[in-house]
């Protein structure tokens, strides 16, 4: 078994659509064009997954997905608490034709949301048959899909941050040995530096480094001396210097352009690059109406080469401090039934 990397052949993406009982209720027509122009971006590589919290909330997204192949897209409807699936959804380990479900605990990140309903959005996707030869493994232990990223060769990088604050109580060697274990992996990364303002998540990896095929690491850089963040994303540049592959070599490093500061009344909303999604010959790439996304969707570009790039307009989304890989997650070629 082991945790195959994004970039590898996916069956389908998984959206939960957003509604007037999710905290996105207050902006929530605003957020569903975003959601619109995502999906679409989906389904022109691949299928999509559309979960929805009722009949109503269904007959909303089918309207407003009208123009969008319809061939393309499934809907299922199962509760949830918000749309956040990349941290409630199945964290997948494949062995050919064979899967494991990992179904983590999902708390909320460290209670500071409800979170009961979404803590069984895989049970109920199990229990749909949604899955081919798949194992359904519940553990019971706090870990969100945005907190890890795979090379599918045995490598996983994550920060200590975000995994301390879960598991105030455990060791580094232990936490270490959890991953290992539950993501079949070889080595674990460590990032003791990185944040941003506003991240509900305490430091995700997906918001501030991912890893990318031919043995590279994309990243949020910050070059704007006056910002806030320059000293700590320095700081995480150089860790990212200091890593090595699994044959010993240094990473080759990608570092994506610094948006310009987005407020919500004198609030900073944590806007990333680095929080972008790879689809079947394509990335989904955030844009925010900022002069610095063309240079992002480039870089993005170089990183993953022989895909296509796709900007999609997730100003919407920051409001909530997430972007497109928050939102989605991915399921490996082959497991669904």
């Amino acid at each position: 078994m082991r945790l195959p990397a994004e970039w590898e052949p996916q069956a389908t993406v998984l959206v939960a659509w957003p509604h007037a009982g999710t905290d996105w209720a207050e902006r929530l027509e605003a957020v569903e064009s975003t959601y619109v122009a995502l999906v679409a971006g989906i389904t022109r590589f691949e299928d999509a997954i559309i979960l929805v919290a009722d009949d109503q909330v269904g007959q909303r997204a089918r309207q407003l997905l009208a123009s969008v192949d319809a061939g393309r897209i499934r809907y299922l409807t199962i509760p949830y608490d918000d749309t956040w699936l990349r941290d409630s959804g199945p964290i997948t380990l494949a062995d050919g034709d064979r899967f494991v479900l990992n179904d983590f605990r999902f708390t909320g990140w460290g209670g500071k949301f409800e979170a009961s309903l979404d803590d069984r959005i895989v049970g109920e996707l199990v229990a749909r048959k949604l899955f081919a030869d798949a194992a359904h493994r519940d553990i019971d232990w706090a870990l969100e899909g945005g907190a890890i990223e795979s090379d599918g060769a045995g490598t996983i990088l994550t920060t200590w941050n975000c995994l301390h604050l879960r598991h105030p109580d455990s060791t580094r060697d232990q936490i270490d040995a959890v991953l290992l274990e539950t993501l079949a992996a070889k080595r674990v990364l460590w990032l003791d530096h990185g944040y941003l303002e506003g991240d509900d998540t305490d430091a995700h990896i997906d918001t501030l480094a991912r890893l990318a095929p031919n043995d590279a690491i994309v990243f949020q850089a910050c070059t704007d001396k006056n910002d806030g963040h320059h000293a700590e994303l320095e700081r995480m540049r150089a860790e990212l210097a200091a890593l090595r592959t699994a044959s010993g070599k240094p990473y080759t490093l990608h570092a994506l352009p610094w948006p310009q500061p987005v407020l919500d009344g004198g609030r900073r909303l944590a806007a990333s690059y680095a929080n972008y999604l790879i689809v079947n010959g394509g990335v989904l790439v955030p844009a925010y109406d900022d002069p610095a996304d063309a240079e992002a969707a480039r870089i993005i570009g170089l990183a993953h080469p022989g895909r296509e790039i796709v900007q999609i307009p997730c100003r919407p989304l920051i409001w909530q401090n997430g972007s497109l890989h928050c939102v989605t997650m991915q399921l490996p070629q082959g497991v669904l039934a």
